[in-house]
């Protein structure tokens, strides 16, 4: 009978996991975004980069001790290094975003910029993510079914 870490293995919990340490990050973006661009005055690109760095900080010790715990590699600093050049990637998705949002489109309040950012962006960003991470960041051994 499978015990309950066997059911967290596998895409399935590697998902789930993900979606765990993303939402972690996640609110550690919006929070830290809001908070310089409506309590500390910070125009909103400024406030995406500040926010998606302190964001990242929460993704890798989450995604590193939680979400592939068991595919982690004996080269830390490699998978540091991996996962911020695809961090950065990804936050550059949500920053992308945001400017065509308040450049082409016009749609310059705290709500559109949140919608282009932290919603449109962040959902292509996170599809980004969790392909790279799980591909290059944190390959590990292939998790077998049979004990």
């Amino acid at each position: 009978m499978p015990t309950p870490d066997d059911q967290q293995s596998g895409t399935g919990g590697e998902v789930t996991r993900f979606a765990v340490t993303g939402l972690a990050a996640y609110l550690t973006d919006v929070a830290v975004f809001n908070a310089l661009l409506l309590g500390a005055g910070l125009p909103s690109a400024w406030s995406k980069v500040i926010s998606s760095a302190a964001a990242i900080g929460v993704a890798f010790a989450g995604s590193r001790h939680y979400t592939w715990r068991d595919r982690r590699t004996d080269s830390p600093w490699r998978e540091y290094a991996l996962f911020v050049l695809f961090s950065v990637l990804a936050a550059g998705i949500q920053l992308t975003c945001l400017v065509v949002s308040r450049e082409v489109f016009g749609l310059r309040s705290a709500l559109a910029d949140n919608v282009s950012a932290n919603i449109l962006g962040m959902g292509l960003a996170t599809a980004f993510r969790f392909w790279t991470f799980r591909s290059f960041v944190f390959p590990g051994r292939a998790v077998t079914a049979a004990h």
